[in-house]
């Protein structure tokens, strides 16, 4: 009688103490995810090119009542843009030029995030078939992604520590290859945020405290899309000097024929708002406005446009995407 107690214990003791599960982390991180009224994370993100590797320093912060502020500083240049979602809408901000783009968008609920806990939480949930893996350190999920305008990022592995903060997230192409990583280097999950933090007006104030940029008055180097669409050729180039700078106008002309403008930028003397009819995107560079007929975006103090009427919104980044390609780490 002894035996069959001891034998009944040790059963109850191993059902007790089953496996974590996949239900169970998604249930655990969604009551964590739940009481949150405000997170700060810092970290870093790569995204890789062939062998170009384009780093970013990254600080996100969220409040309650869907507030998000993400700051995405380029290390190779210094450029900062930060995403702003507020009350009055989604902003793409570059306060060093006192210039932002305005969005009616659901951003950043639209497609995946990787520096943002509601979006990997929400690609974790809508994947029936995700798979989970139990290390000794960490918790790892693999799941599909939604990245509508780049069809090479196919699925993510999210990282996770014992206590379900978020360690590092690898976005990956249908070969495995990491094309984004990001790296959480500090996580607070009880961090607390006044309504002005989240401010347009406050947040262009950077510009006079903690950036400086560098004016240019000529473009240089001229740069030409390394994507062509096929039978389309640039057809013409036009040099127009401005009263602040210069503007070259380049015609591509064929099956598909676009527009590619390149402007030396300039710092704006009260705050100018373009309002976008599209959604924010990011490329390796930068982080470009993206519309029905145009992708436009500031790099390296040149204002970039890339203009069609007639090509698909994939063919038109495509495009894009090949005039962001510049050599930056290898």
């Amino acid at each position: 009688m002894k035996k069959f107690c001891l034998i009944l214990c040790v059963c109850f003791l191993m059902v007790g103490c089953g496996k974590y599960t996949v239900k169970d982390a998604e249930k655990d991180l969604e009551k964590k995810n739940n009481k949150l009224n405000g997170y700060n994370l810092t970290g870093e993100m790569e995204i890789i090119n062939n062998d170009d590797v384009y780093k970013y320093d990254v600080d996100v912060s969220y409040s309650k009542n869907d507030k998000f502020r993400v700051s995405l500083k380029n290390k190779t240049n210094n450029h900062e843009q930060i995403i702003l979602k507020n009350n009055d809408g989604v902003y793409v901000l570059t306060p060093t030029l006192n210039k932002s783009f305005k969005f009616q968008s659901d951003w950043p609920y639209n497609n995946s995030q990787v520096y943002l806990l509601q979006t990997l939480l929400s690609d974790i949930q809508n994947d029936s078939d995700k798979e989970f893996k139990e290390t000794k350190d960490n918790y790892i999920f693999t799941t599909a992604v939604n990245y509508p305008n780049n069809s090479d990022l196919v699925k993510q592995k999210i990282y996770f520590d014992k206590k379900l903060n978020p360690v590092k997230v690898e976005v990956l192409n249908e070969n495995d290859d990491v094309l984004i990583k990001m790296t959480f280097k500090k996580v607070d999950l009880k961090a607390e945020f006044k309504d002005k933090y989240f401010s347009l007006d406050d947040n262009m104030k950077v510009s006079e405290t903690d950036n400086e940029v560098d004016v240019v008055s000529k473009i240089e180097n001229e740069i030409y899309p390394m994507y062509i669409p096929e039978n389309t050729k640039l057809a013409d180039k036009e040099v127009v000097e401005l009263d602040d700078g210069e503007r070259v106008i380049m015609t591509f002309e064929g099956d598909n024929p676009f527009m590619l403008v390149q402007q030396t930028a300039t710092v704006s003397d009260d705050l100018a708002i373009v309002s976008v009819m599209g959604e924010p995107y990011q490329m390796a560079t930068s982080v470009a406005a993206v519309s029905d007929n145009m992708v436009s975006w500031i790099s390296n103090g040149i204002e970039y446009y890339v203009v069609a009427d007639n090509m698909s919104e994939n063919e038109l980044l495509s495009v894009a995407s090949s005039v962001s390609v510049l050599p930056v780490s290898k």
